[in-house]
């Protein structure tokens, strides 16, 4: 049956749709404004929606055009007291599925719903379809170069028509969840939706209702049930980034899950069988962690059935200048070949450096020399001078900073560090803090202390 979610300012009106609705074993939720409907379309998979056209706030009409805008493939029936012609084809014209007028008869009501499920179907489709073919188009295209990268290429296409749990390691701003959403792309699930998760980026207390989903009244705020990651994901694949970083106990409860192809809710009793592929990354030495006992070695042995290493960029030299002239184009939107939109002398600094934050750091960079420049092309080595000015002399993995005699601004250098690392990694703490060699708890320390 479908999950639909009711929108309308009356409480009377939602009480007798969901008793309609529910009587035909149809998973029905309310909210009383566009405003929370938005806020529960936009984090909860719904089969439908059935909203009022005139509310407070945010109506009915501008709820399906901020659907429209997020490209969430929610089909819409509305509903009204206030019946005209002009009315009913601004709707359609939006892209509603069906119409009704209150008073409205339940055989009326659950046609609709038949009609805006099979609409629903279509739509899902052509949204999956989209987003397969953008990631595909942007994303693969640049990676996939170097012979390095071909073979995790291989691997991964090897993979993909299994069901089998595949963990991919390497650092930072590799490309693991490019590599992740092919997987994806060329398995048996990929009719289904891919989400990811990252696990670093969320409160060890809320991780549990995150991945699992949790019942009405489960904890304080919990004012209805929600569905967590893994159903979410039901018949399609989930990834897991930075799954190292996941407390021991929610491991032990990953663990269960894996094992017995089931979830519980959080605050429920009954067991929700899910059919999913899991997909797990980790920049971190999961082996180190388990002699460390900081991870689990069973869920280890559990989630590396296959695993995939994605080498980082200064081991794939002969891919960064392609990469660089991939994401220029991206970003200034031309279609010239590599030597129209890179000097030999940019390309020259860029095969230089070092990289520590990888093909995302790359990306960021020529994102920024294209934005400096005003779109004005090709890169100049001039135009890449912050690499050298902001780039931090490496060797074997040691930082080298020469000290001149009238000394330094630390507390300057320090913050400056911090937002680098920052920038490297894309906001994430976590990874900031293992590419400055720092502990989770000085990062942010060192964080609130740089910002005060």
């Amino acid at each position: 049956m479908a999950h639909i979610l009711v929108v309308d300012d009356e409480a009377k009106v939602r009480a007798i749709l969901k008793i309609m609705l529910s009587a035909k074993g149809h998973d029905v939720e309310e909210a009383p404004d566009g405003k929370e409907a938005l806020s529960r379309l936009e984090t909860e998979a719904y089969d439908m929606a059935i909203t009022d056209i005139r509310m407070g706030g945010l109506d009915g009409m501008g709820l399906l055009k901020a659907l429209k805008e997020r490209d969430i493939g929610c089909p819409v029936v509305f509903i009204t007291a206030y019946a005209s012609l002009e009315s009913a084809v601004e709707a359609l014209r939006l892209g509603a599925a069906d119409y009704l007028v209150k008073p409205f008869e339940e055989k009326q009501v659950l046609l609709a719903v038949e009609r805006a499920l099979g609409v629903g179907r279509i739509m899902s489709e052509n949204v999956r379809l989209k987003k397969a073919l953008s990631h595909e188009s942007r994303e693969e295209e640049g990676l996939f170069v170097s012979r390095a990268m071909k073979e995790v290429e291989g691997m991964a296409l090897k993979v993909a028509p299994s069901m089998s749990t595949v963990l991919i390691t390497g650092e930072s701003g590799t490309g693991k969840e490019v590599v992740a959403r092919l997987i994806h792309r060329m398995s048996a699930m990929r009719d289904g939706r891919f989400v990811d998760v990252n696990c670093a980026a969320i409160s060890p207390t809320l991780v549990e209702s995150e991945l699992f989903g949790h019942e009405k009244g489960a904890f304080t705020g919990a004012d209805r049930k929600k569905e967590g990651k893994f159903e979410f994901a039901d018949h399609g694949t989930l990834f897991l980034d930075e799954v190292g970083d996941l407390p021991l106990d929610m491991q032990a409860k990953l663990l269960r899950s894996i094992q017995g192809k089931s979830i519980q809710r959080v605050g429920g009793n009954r067991n929700i069988s899910i059919d999913t592929r899991l997909i797990c990354a980790t920049n971190q030495d999961l082996e180190g962690l388990v002699t460390q006992g900081k991870f689990r070695e069973d869920l280890y042995y559990r989630i590396a059935v296959f695993p995939i290493h994605v080498p980082p960029l200064r081991e794939r030299k002969s891919a960064i200048v392609h990469l660089a002239g991939y994401f220029i184009k991206r970003v200034a939107r031309v279609r010239e070949g590599i030597n129209d939109v890179l000097t030999s002398g940019a390309a020259r600094t860029l095969m230089e450096y070092p990289w520590p934050g990888n093909v995302r750091e790359l990306a960021n960079a020529m994102e920024r020399a294209v934005i400096s420049k005003s779109g004005r092309l090709p890169v100049t080595s001039d135009d890449l001078s912050f690499l050298q000015r902001e780039g931090l002399s490496m060797s074997h993995g040691d930082v080298l900073i020469e000290l001149p005699p009238t000394g330094i601004d630390f507390e300057s250098l320090q913050h400056s560090l911090i937002s680098q690392a920052l920038r490297m990694t894309a906001g994430n703490q976590s990874a900031a803090a293992r590419l400055l060699g720092l502990s989770r708890a000085r990062f942010r320390t060192m964080l609130k202390l740089s910002v005060e």
